[in-house]
């Protein structure tokens, strides 16, 4: 893709995923609501291209999706445990105008980040725990319609929505992933359901990726990785969009520890290390809490 991408929320755990994995590939433009240091920025973006601004800000979006060629929209408040009066303002009203405003410029994909939860409700006391097992045949595929666990889960329902209305309206290309467990370097330790749904940070940056290149219409597919156990299908992914995820939870032992037989490259070949300076350094099971937001104590 020759014009920029608008990458929204690029300081918190998506976004940063997706640019240690794509930092290089694409003209970036990087939106948050606070000044991004530098160890999260990649080389080559310049001040002009970072911008801060709330969402919800239609002057700040129109500025920000001027001349891009997509966007990557990710910011909102990502607690499942958030409140109506923020999941209303920072992931529904701000989508809309981000939706809006990249529409009216012309843009021509549009990615956004939904959510597991944004099915949750069929996690059904008769269907857990064995639908986290790798025997269980049961699948979510994205043709089903959603059914939310949580207001957080409604927020992003009503983004999917969004992007159907925006498709239809402006012919924009727009594909909501709904996002599982992303961690990086081991799936969720002791926890089937994360397990389930891990996504790693290499095929969250593929994932991204192949939104970016591959040609679709409207589509709504499962952001996981290629786990033995799982409940949500990568079958649309691969089709519509080419996605071919590297790894795999079963890999790993319940406790994340890689087992003996598996293949311990860093990368797989696909991206190169870190393209820019890394975070301070954390326990690796520690996943940071978004920018801007409280820490949620399950944000899987």
């Amino acid at each position: 893709m020759d014009e920029p991408v608008l990458l929204t929320g690029a300081g918190g755990r998506v976004g940063q995923a997706i640019l240690r994995g794509l930092g290089d590939d694409y003209d970036w433009r990087l939106l948050d609501r606070e000044p991004l240091p530098a160890a999260k920025v990649p080389d080559g973006v310049t001040d002009a291209d970072r911008y801060v601004a709330d969402i919800t800000d239609e002057r700040a979006l129109r500025e920000a999706v001027a001349d891009v060629g997509a966007v990557i929209h990710l910011a909102g408040d990502p607690r499942k445990t958030a409140p109506w009066d923020s999941v209303l303002r920072n992931n529904i009203d701000g989508t809309q105008v981000v939706m809006r405003a990249a529409a009216e410029a012309g843009v021509e994909k549009f990615a956004f980040a939904s959510s597991n939860h944004a099915v949750g409700g069929y996690e059904t006391e008769d269907r857990t725990p064995d639908l986290y097992r790798p025997e269980n045949d049961y699948r979510l595929d994205g043709s089903e319609l959603p059914r939310p666990g949580n207001l957080y889960g409604v927020s992003k329902a009503a983004g999917e929505s969004l992007g159907r209305f925006y498709h239809d309206e402006f012919g924009m290309s727009v594909v909501c992933v709904r996002i599982g467990n992303l961690t990086k370097d081991h799936p969720p330790r002791e926890y089937e359901r994360g397990q389930a749904m891990w996504l790693s940070h290499r095929d969250c940056a593929h994932l991204f990726d192949r939104c970016l290149r591959a040609d679709y219409g409207y589509e709504v597919v499962y952001g996981i990785s290629n786990n033995d156990r799982r409940y949500y299908s990568i079958e649309r992914a691969r089709e519509a969009l080419g996605y071919d995820p590297a790894d795999n939870s079963a890999d790993y032992t319940f406790e994340g520890k890689p087992k003996p037989d598996r293949d311990t490259e860093t990368n797989g070949g696909r991206y190169a290390a870190d393209s820019f300076a890394s975070d301070a350094d954390r326990p690796a099971d520690e996943s940071p809490a978004e920018p801007n937001f409280p820490a949620d104590p399950d944000d899987a």
